[in-house]
C-alpha cells in the first residue's frame, strides 16, 4: 500500500512544476515590461539635445500600467462575447476574471497621474503638494479624475452580476485618454482624437483579447472549441491590426511629416520610440501568422498556442514602450 501513495506523491510533482515555472516567467516578463518606461527616456533621450519633463520615467510606467489594466477586462468580455457565439464552447468552465484586479491597478495608476497634474505636470514629494481641488480648473484634472472614477466603478461593475457593464466606464477611460492626448492647442484635435480612439480601442481588444484567449484555452482543454475559439478571434484580430497599423501611420504622419519622419525616427526621442514600437508590432504580426499557420495546417490546431504565447508576451512590451511613447516630448514639426 505503500508504493501506490509513493507513487502519487511523485506524479503530483511534476503536474505543479509548470504552474510555477509559468508563474516566475509571467513575473520576470513583466518586471523586464516595467524596466522599459523606467529606463527608456535616458536610453531614448540620449544625444538629441531635448529635455523631458520631470519624473516621466514614472510617468510612462503609470501609464503602461494604466493600459494594461484596460487590456485585461476589456479583453475579457470580448472573448466571453466569441465563445458564447461557438456551438459546444463549455461556458462553466471560463476562467476565473481578473478584472477586478486590474481595475484595482488602474485606480492607482490613475491616482498617480492625477497627483502628477495636480502640481502643475510636476512629481509631488508630498501629499501637501497635492491639490486635488486644483483638478476641477483645468481639462486635464478633469480627465484625470474621469479616469480614477471610471476604474473605481469599473471595479464595482466587475464585483456585480452584471461584469459586462464594466464596459461602459473603460470606454470613458479611453475617450479620456484620447482627448489627453490630443488638446484644443493641437492642429485639428478632434481628428487626433479619432484616430487614437480607434488605435487604443482596437490595441486594447487584441491584446487583451489574445491573453483570455489562451487563458481559455487552457481551461478548456483538448475541446473541439479550442481551435474554433482561436480561429474566430484571429480573423478578427487580422482586421483589428489593419485598423491599427492605418491609424498608427496617419497619427505618425500628423505628429512628423512625411519629408522629415525617417529623420525624426533616428533624431527625436519620440521617433526612436516610435521605431522601437513599429519593430515590435511587426514582430507581433509574424507570431500572428506563424500561429494562424499552424493553427490551419498542424494536425493538432492547438499548437498554434505556443507563437500565441509568445506574441502576448511581445505585445506585453509593446504596451510597455506605449506607455513610454505619451510621456516623451512630442516632436518638433519642421
Amino acid at each position: 500500500m505503500s508504493r501506490p501513495t509513493a507513487d502519487a506523491a511523485d506524479t503530483s510533482g511534476p503536474i505543479r512544476r509548470p504552474g510555477v515555472r509559468r508563474a516566475v516567467a509571467v513575473l520576470v516578463l513583466v518586471a523586464l515590461a516595467a524596466l522599459i518606461p523606467l529606463l527608456g527616456p535616458s536610453a531614448a533621450l540620449h544625444g538629441t539635445g531635448e529635455a523631458a519633463a520631470p519624473g516621466v520615467g514614472g510617468i510612462a510606467l503609470l501609464r503602461a500600467v494604466l493600459f494594461a489594466a484596460l487590456c485585461v477586462p476589456v479583453g475579457e468580455q470580448f472573448v466571453h462575447r466569441l465563445a458564447r457565439a461557438l456551438p459546444g464552447a463549455p461556458a462553466s468552465e471560463l476562467p476565473r476574471s481578473w478584472a477586478p484586479y486590474a481595475a484595482g491597478a488602474g485606480v492607482l495608476a490613475a491616482l498617480g497621474l492625477a497627483s502628477v497634474v495636480s502640481t502643475g505636470n510636476l512629481v509631488p514629494h508630498s501629499l501637501a503638494q497635492i491639490d486635488v481641488g486644483g483638478l476641477y480648473d483645468s481639462r486635464d484634472g478633469k480627465l484625470a479624475l474621469v479616469e480614477v472614477n471610471a476604474f473605481l466603478v469599473a471595479g464595482l461593475c466587475a464585483r456585480s452580476r452584471r461584469p459586462a457593464t464594466q464596459l461602459w466606464p473603460l470606454a470613458a477611460v479611453i475617450v479620456a485618454e484620447t482627448l489627453r492626448a490630443h488638446p484644443t492647442t493641437e492642429h485639428h484635435p478632434l481628428l487626433g482624437s479619432g484616430l487614437t480612439l480607434v488605435h487604443l480601442t482596437c490595441a486594447t481588444l487584441w491584446a487583451g483579447g489574445l491573453l483570455h484567449v489562451l487563458r481559455t484555452l487552457r481551461g478548456w482543454g483538448p475541446v473541439a472549441a479550442g481551435p474554433a475559439l482561436l480561429g474566430l478571434y484571429a480573423r478578427v484580430a487580422a482586421v483589428l491590426l489593419a485598423l491599427i497599423t492605418a491609424t498608427g501611420v496617419w497619427s505618425s504622419l500628423r505628429r512628423m511629416p512625411s519629408h522629415t519622419i525617417l529623420d525624426q525616427l533616428t533624431t527625436t526621442a519620440y521617433g526612436r520610440a516610435l521605431l522601437a514600437k513599429v519593430i515590435l508590432v511587426a514582430g507581433v504580426a509574424v507570431l500572428a501568422l506563424w500561429a494562424r499557420i499552424r493553427l490551419s495546417r498542424a494536425a493538432d490546431p492547438l499548437t498554434a498556442c505556443s507563437p500565441a504565447r509568445a506574441e502576448v508576451a511581445v505585445l506585453g512590451v509593446v504596451v510597455a514602450v506605449s506607455g513610454l511613447l505619451t510621456a516623451l516630448p512630442l516632436p518638433i514639426r519642421w
